[in-house]
């Protein structure tokens, strides 16, 4: 890893940490800025994720007291979140190369466009009581297969996965969003950790890397949130969804430029063998 790309992840872990603070969407920051360092996409995936726990772990403490006041219940989706996370790092290291490089555009597209509508959500959340339903054993049942399936996606990438947990815990009855914030951490705080410690078993992250983007975001978390926030949140997501877009759009350009490389290679190996 050169100085360049140390500096380059160094400050995009720190920016993601700035982002978490304010409006979440970290991984829009680190996974690109891994991948333009030159690594490959599922080593950036997963080095991304280990790189940016101890940053959502910090968050739960701004949350304990709210996280205390929560019924036990709604802690039940800790299992399908735990098993979700699991089964998604799994399936993260059986996709081949190839076949995750080609849909790596449309997960960061996904990602970006539930980025966008995580404001309009919350304050649907925040105001909307007609939607909620009593929280009875069956809609219990139904919340915890929903997490699990969540959970899967946020074990083999991960980004946007927050947006989709508060809404259903909007929808299972909570209405302080605090609550809902502190239990979400907690649920995508499990499933990194079992997809990160399934990565580390299979030898897929890049600990220097990893290290340097733990700092970077651990700092960003805590030293640089008051310039994040003078900065104001719509300015940071603004941010976050330009890069997301610009991503999208360069990994489709890239994809489509090999292709047509492929092509033309090919029909010149055919035109001089004809």
């Amino acid at each position: 890893m050169s100085y360049t790309h140390s500096i380059l992840l160094f400050f995009a872990a720190m920016l993601a940490g700035m982002v978490n603070s304010v409006a979440g969407g970290g991984t829009l920051l680190t996974f690109p800025s891994l991948v333009m360092a030159g690594y490959s996409h599922l080593t950036a995936n997963a080095t991304s994720t280990v790189a940016l726990i101890p940053g959502a772990w910090s968050s739960l403490w701004g949350y304990r007291g709210e996280l205390h006041q929560t019924p036990p219940r709604y802690f039940v989706l800790m299992i399908p979140s735990l098993m979700g996370g699991i089964l998604g790092a799994v399936l993260l290291r059986l996709t081949p190369a190839g076949v995750f490089t080609v849909i790596v555009p449309y997960l960061i597209l996904f990602a970006t466009l539930m980025f966008i509508i995580q404001g309009p959500i919350q304050r649907w959340l925040r105001t909307n009581e007609m939607t909620h339903h009593r929280l009875t054993r069956e809609w219990l049942l139904g919340t915890s297969i929903y997490q699990f399936l969540v959970a899967i996606y946020g074990g083999y990438f991960g980004a946007g996965v927050g947006i989709l947990m508060l809404t259903a815990l909007g929808l299972m009855g909570l209405t302080n969003i605090h609550q809902m914030n502190g239990l979400k951490n907690i649920f995508v705080s499990m499933i990194n950790l079992v997809a990160a410690i399934y990565f580390v078993a299979t030898g897929m992250i890049v600990w220097q890397a990893a290290l340097l983007m733990a700092m970077g975001a651990i700092i960003g978390g805590y030293g640089a949130a008051g310039i994040a926030r003078r900065l104001g949140a719509k300015f940071v997501r603004r941010t976050v969804i330009a890069i997301g877009f610009a991503m999208t759009i360069s990994e489709l350009i890239k994809q489509n430029t090999q292709y047509l490389s492929f092509l033309v290679r090919h029909l010149s190996l055919i035109w001089k063998s004809g």
